[in-house]
């Protein structure tokens, strides 16, 4: 497959059928009846309380298949422990498109200590439990049971980044592609609405689900086709991981399930040869065996125009939650009701980071009128606004009609990120159009404040002083969130993030345009701890980092291997997977899994809380830095314990048999006599 310009073959909107769009989509035969509708064509299921805003997968997949023509109800947050629930809009015509919501179900209900979450943002009145654990898997049973003949597409973050076989870290196995479990017919990966329009009408003019094979951003089951040349990317003793160019028809085979679950090396390059192939411009179909059977991923869908993506966010959204839940509080909705995204996608690829495997490297923009009418509407249709808006931007504030310069060579390129190690020359970081954009939104009648909550790629903005003088004399009320995760090199390389330099450079930026535009505001920087390739030396030097220039961190993110993120590989495997994989030639990387070493990684984040002390007095005997300790300002945790703290972290080690306790050792590091 040659590279290739990327575009779609047919608009998004090609084959629209407007009809009268219902207030909300419905959710009960009652409001079908009011409708005038005996039946739906399409009923999605999703893990999520129903809100009818473009920030919720299920209203924008819904209300963009009505635009199609399409009758389309929701089965939201349904009691999965009867088949019952998933009949109770009857049977649909077309498809079941079943989702776990706006995100994995996992990561919704546990911690990165795999603790039980108390409460979901997004279920009314915040109440937790209201979806099962693999809510995907568990829904598309209930449905296959409901109607057994009904196809059944399954779609959404949790499907995405679960769609080959991956390293599930609640189960702590190498599970198969969730397809599989389901059960289903289909599976649509990233922003699938190009695939869910072009699946819908090809479903509906009586075509098979196995036929659909040809849509971009689909996995199905099927054989390997006889035109096709394999590449052989499951050969670990080889060096080329499959990634040699023939002409013609050519399908990448990568480590089987049963290989990826007995060998830590095959997972490895597995991970590495995914994130490899998600260009649109040069991706080539993978297969993957799973027992008898070949799944198979067609490349990434083309991502959508400026045209396109406006079409998506003009729809007639009731923008709001649906009235079943009177006057119930949904926490998402209630953080972003105010907050208007203007793109998709991020290049940066940092590897814990689950955005770059769903949305894409390029971004999807929307345009000034677009996200201008947007505001008015908010202005005049949510209730309770003031004239602030809480935030303008999308998965970063600051990428904004950013792109390659050359869309050959976007089309041809392979790297992970566009601004690791450094920022590519063929990337333009401009900043005009979104200066521009800002001052035009602040200039909306009835728009009091606009505010920037979405993370500053901050090794983007110092290349634009003029945006970090917008930022801080208009859009930050305080404080300004950022995220450079880490100080030192080794676990920054890991991440693929900048070094700190980076962010010291933004933040003298930031003070001194807070400083001539008369402003109190401070940074607040976000770090990571335990992720693969942090010794507890990183750590330590962290802390003192954070006590040298005052900050304390209330509330720290410990690391969560999220399913398919590079760093989860690097979690699993010990493996480098931005480097080279094959057998006796693999990058290693020290990968923190002890429970103990994990929160001591926290507990040097919050260097500053009593409860702490006791644990970090005892690692830094350890490795030998006892010079830390004590009372001087270049010292870390005082000699002394405060009365009545340090239960929490000062637990008692655990016994050896024979009576002796366990020793309490750090990793990656030579202990100091």
């Amino acid at each position: 497959m040659d590279t290739q310009i990327i575009t779609a073959e047919k608009p998004l909107m090609a084959q629209a059928r407007p009809r009268k769009p219902a207030p909300f989509l419905p959710m009960s035969r009652a409001e079908m009846n009011a409708l005038g509708w005996d039946a739906c064509d399409i009923v999605l299921v999703t893990g999520d309380a129903y809100v009818d805003h473009p920030s919720f997968g299920m209203a924008i997949i819904g209300r963009l298949l009505e635009a199609q023509g399409f009758r389309v109800g929701i089965i939201a947050q349904p009691d999965w422990h009867s088949a019952e629930p998933f009949r109770a809009l009857g049977k649909p015509k077309v498809f079941f498109g079943v989702t776990g919501g706006n995100m994995d179900s996992m990561v919704n209900r546990y911690t990165a200590d795999r603790r039980i979450r108390s409460d979901d943002a997004y279920t009314a009145g915040g109440e937790g439990g209201k979806r099962p654990d693999r809510c995907t898997i568990v829904y598309a049973q209930r449905c296959r049971e409901a109607f057994k003949d009904v196809p059944i597409v399954l779609g959404g973050i949790e499907a995405s980044l679960r769609r080959i076989a991956h390293y599930d870290y609640w189960s702590d196995k190498v599970r198969r592609s969730v397809l599989a479990d389901a059960k289903a017919d289909l599976l649509l990966y990233g922003n699938a609405e190009r695939a869910v329009v072009e699946v819908a009408h090809r479903l509906a003019a009586g075509e098979a689900p196995r036929e659909l094979d040809d849509i971009r951003g689909v996995a199905l089951f099927r054989k390997v086709p006889d035109d096709y040349t394999e590449l052989h990317a499951d050969d670990l003793e080889s060096a080329d991981e499959g990634a040699s160019r023939q002409k013609g028809a050519t399908v990448i085979r990568l480590p089987a399930l049963e290989q990826v679950e007995q060998d830590k090396e095959a997972y490895a390059r597995a991970s590495r040869v995914l994130h490899r192939e998600s260009n649109p411009g040069n991706a080539r179909p993978l297969v993957q065996r799973h027992g008898d059977r070949d799944l198979w991923l067609n490349p990434p869908p083309i991502p959508l125009t400026t045209e396109e993506m406006d079409a998506v966010y003009d729809l007639p959204y009731a923008r709001a939650p649906h009235p079943s839940y009177g006057e119930a509080r949904i926490p998402a909705w209630e953080m972003i009701k105010f907050s208007v995204t203007i793109m998709r996608g991020c290049f940066g690829g940092c590897t814990f980071c689950s955005i770059t495997e769903h949305e894409g490297r390029i971004i999807q923009n929307r345009s000034e009128g677009s996200i201008l009418r947007e505001i008015e509407r908010i202005r005049d249709k949510t209730p309770g606004f003031t004239g602030v808006i809480s935030d303008i931007g999308g998965p970063t504030a600051n990428m904004y009609r950013m792109a390659c310069k050359d869309p050959k060579v976007e089309a041809a390129c392979r790297r992970p990120s566009c601004v690791f190690p450094e920022i590519c020359p063929n990337l333009n970081t401009s900043h005009d159009d979104l200066i521009r954009l800002y001052r035009k939104v602040r200039e909306t009648k009835g728009i009091k404040k606009v505010m920037v909550a979405s993370g500053v790629r901050y090794d983007l903005a110092v290349e634009s002083p003029e945006y970090i003088k917008e930022l801080v004399t208009h859009h930050v009320g305080g404080y300004l969130k950022i995220a450079p995760e880490h100080t030192e090199r080794g676990p920054l390389d890991k991440m693929m993030k900048p070094g700190i330099g980076a962010y010291n450079k933004f933040k003298r930026m930031f003070d001194e345009a807070a400083e001539r535009a008369g402003k109190k505001y401070y940074l607040i920087p976000y770090f990571i701890a335990a992720h693969p390739g942090t010794t507890d030396e990183d750590m330590m030097n962290l802390a003192l980092w954070l006590k040298k220039n005052r900050y304390r961190a209330d509330q720290v993110q410990t690391f969560l291997p999220s399913p398919m993120a590079t760093a989860t590989a690097m979690y699993h495997t010990g493996v480098n997977p931005l480097r080279g994989v094959r057998h006796g030639g693999s990058d290693k990387v020290e990968a923190i899994k002890g429970l103990r070493q994990r929160r001591l990684h926290k507990a040097f984040l919050r260097y500053h809380d009593p409860d702490n002390w006791p644990l970090l007095r005892e690692a830094l005997i350890e490795m030998g830095r006892r010079d830390l300790i004590g009372s001087q300002p270049h010292q870390l945790v005082p000699a002394h314990q405060p009365p009545g703290t340090g239960k929490a972290a000062g637990t008692r080690r655990p016994m050896r048999p024979g009576g002796k306790t366990q020793r309490f050792t750090t990793k990656g590091l030579r202990v100091m006599k």
